[in-house]
This record gives C-alpha cells, sequence and structure tokens, in this order.
C-alpha cells in the first residue's frame, strides 16, 4: 500500500528521472525508527560508486586504528617510508611531506596537491585528459603527478583544506602495507564479506571484461567508457555497488558495526569546505556534509546530511535529524549538483 509519503517521493522521483540528463537513476531511503522504505528505479543494478570508495577506505583505517596498528598522529612517512612522503608538499620552502600525518590525509588538511583535478603545469587536469583517453595508472604514477604540482598550503594550516584524491591513494597504500596484503583483500575481508554485501565489489585491472555489467556513466550527453582508469583508482574511486548495498553498509558505518561508534564524534566534529566557499559541502575526518545554507531554501528548511558523494552522480548520506538514510546515483557527471538536488528534495518530504 502505497503512503502520502510514498506518493511524493515518487512525485519527485518521476520529475527527475524524466530529465534526459538522467542515466540509469536509482535512489533507496530508509527511516529505522518508523520502518519505513522506499525506493525508485533498479536499486539492484550495480554502478560505480566514485569516491563514495572513500568512506569505505576510512572504515578500513579506523578498524586499523582501534587495533592499535596506527594513530591519527601516526606520520604516514613512518608506514610508507620517507622516499614516498618526499616532495607531497613543498610550501614556503620546506618540504612538509615526510611530516604529514594519517589525521592530514583523512580530513583532507595535507596540503598535497590533487593529482585528479588540479591543473597541471601545462594547464591540463588528469580528469580531462581521463574523458579523451583511457588508460591505466599506478599509485607511483599518482604520486609523481601530485610532487609534480605546487602545493597550495603547508598541513594543518588553520581554516585550509583541499578535497584531493591523492590523500586517498596514500590511505590505500598504508592499509595495504598495515595488513600485509591488497587493498582488495582487506575490502573483502574487512567490509563486503561481513556485512554480507553481495552486490558490491572493487574494480580492478581482473575485472575490466565487467564493465558493461555497471549502468552507463554519461558526462553530459556523451557515454563514458573509462575502464582502465577506473580500476587504476582503488581507495578512491573503484567500487561498484547498488543502491540497496549502500544503504546497508551506510547504516553499518555510521551505527557502529565496522568500527567504534565513539570514534564518529571526532569524525564530525570540525568541518572544513574543501571546493569553494560557496558550494554547501564541506570535510569533516573522511566524511561529507552537505549542509544547505537556509537563504537557498527559505520555505523548507534542510536539515544537515553527513556522508559522500561522487563525482559519477552518487550520494550517500546519512541524516541524523530524521533518522533517514539515502543512497543513489544519476550515473551523471553534470552538472554535478544534480544528486544533490534529488537527495534535497527527498529529504525535504519527511516533514
Amino acid at each position: 500500500m502505497r503512503t502520502p509519503l510514498s506518493a511524493r517521493l515518487d512525485r519527485v522521483a518521476a520529475r527527475h528521472s524524466a530529465r534526459p540528463a538522467v542515466s540509469m537513476m536509482s535512489f533507496a531511503v530508509e527511516q529505522p525508527s518508523t520502518g519505513f522504505s522506499w525506493s525508485h528505479g533498479d536499486t539492484g543494478r550495480p554502478y560505480f560508486i566514485a569516491s563514495i570508495t572513500k568512506l569505505y577506505t576510512v572504515a578500513m583505517v579506523m578498524q586499523l586504528r582501534d587495533e592499535g596498528a596506527l594513530t591519527l598522529d601516526t606520520r604516514v612517512a613512518e608506514l610508507l617510508g620517507a622516499d614516498t612522503m618526499r616532495g607531497l608538499n613543498v610550501h614556503g620552502g620546506h618540504d612538509h611531506g615526510p611530516a604529514i600525518t594519517v589525521r592530514e590525509l583523512l580530513t583532507q588538511t595535507s596540503g598535497i596537491p590533487d593529482y585528479f583535478e588540479q591543473e597541471r603545469p601545462d594547464g591540463t587536469t588528469f580528469l580531462g585528459e581521463m574523458l579523451k583517453r583511457d588508460a591505466a595508472w599506478t599509485f607511483e604514477d599518482f604520486i609523481e603527478m601530485a610532487r609534480s604540482m605546487p602545493s597550495r598550503f603547508a598541513p594543518s594550516t588553520p581554516g585550509r583544506a583541499h578535497y584531493c584524491d591523492t590523500n586517498y591513494q596514500l590511505l590505500g597504500r598504508v592499509i595495504e602495507v598495515v595488513t600485509s596484503g591488497g587493498f582488495e583483500d582487506a575490502f573483502r575481508n574487512r567490509i563486503v564479506e561481513p556485512l554480507g554485501l553481495d552486490a558490491t565489489w572493487l574494480f580492478t585491472p581482473r575485472t575490466l571484461d565487467r564493465y558493461d555489467e555497471v549502468a552507463t556513466i554519461l558526462h553530459g550527453g556523451d557515454p563514458v567508457r573509462i575502464p582502465k582508469s577506473i580500476a587504476s583508482f582503488p581507495p578512491d574511486g573503484a567500487v561498484v555497488s547498488t543502491s540497496a548495498d549502500q544503504l546497508r553498509f551506510l547504516r553499518a558505518f555510521f551505527g557502529g558495526e565496522l568500527f567504534p561508534a565513539r570514534y564518529l564524534a571526532e569524525m564530525t566534529a570540525r568541518w572544513n569546505p574543501v571546493f569553494s566557499r560557496l558550494e554547501p559541502i564541506d570535510y569533516g575526518m573522511g566524511v561529507m556534509r552537505f549542509r544547505l545554507p537556509r537563504w537557498l531554501s527559505p520555505f523548507t528548511p534542510v536539515p544537515e546530511m553527513v556522508g559522500h558523494s561522487g563525482a559519477f552522480g552518487n550520494v550517500l548520506y546519512h541524516v541524523p535529524e530524521r533518522d533517514l538514510y539515502v543512497s543513489g546515483t544519476v550515473n551523471q557527471m553534470l552538472p554535478r549538483s544534480l544528486p544533490h538536488q534529488i537527495m534535497f528534495q527527498l529529504v525535504a518530504q519527511f516533514r
């Protein structure tokens, strides 16, 4: 039986899924306190979750912290070697790379250049190149790219943060070194199998032939076919999942199933803008906060949402004030705000 709330959510979803820009949209919402659940589209269809992958990486780092394998203030050079970190943040005539900590990687306050979107010395970006030519890349490739670009600030400069995929490439390597195994093994053993995420897997060079099993990504009106590139991003953007599995993971993440729930207070205690100050997204410790200013929505106040989003048109957020868990994708890279618009309008129906 459809409820009035379900009908309102259906109308929001139908309006957006009919837009030409949307590709294979799926969304799911759960409210555990009331037992309410709703979905739109094929929530069992796998899609690339892009940077939401970072939440899985963060969860594993927090597990290793709980196990005593590292602390937030462990210098990354102690785990990966000084040579790996050398030259990654040269600012004010000083090389800060060897002093960067795990905490600074998690909070995007390391000042390390972003290999993915930051402009390179020749004026190009890796993202722009990737969309023109699919190619395989290594951890070492990304580290060298970062070294070739200027650092914007010294680590932990008050009030400074910069969204940086290089940070999470480094965290992925930390997980490998500390667990003495591959990232994929850690991902499977620490996240997928314990939670029973049967439709969630890591896209790797060994699974390139499965690319067409995953929902098509659009960049504007153009299909994106970049299997080798995506397979190069294990810790920062290569997870495949479904809206249903994403909700299961999100509830575990915020419910203390994956790491001690007491860590969450620290992870959400301090926020920094990581894009421009006009964008309603801030970064805590491994998590994003989406908070729409009241002036942008004067008649429909939007509660704070915590989770992560991805560049392929994906959102995965918890709304503590309303006990909501929202996952979804439009499988579209442009405009980037589109999945957030849909999420905001869905959440606004819970009044």
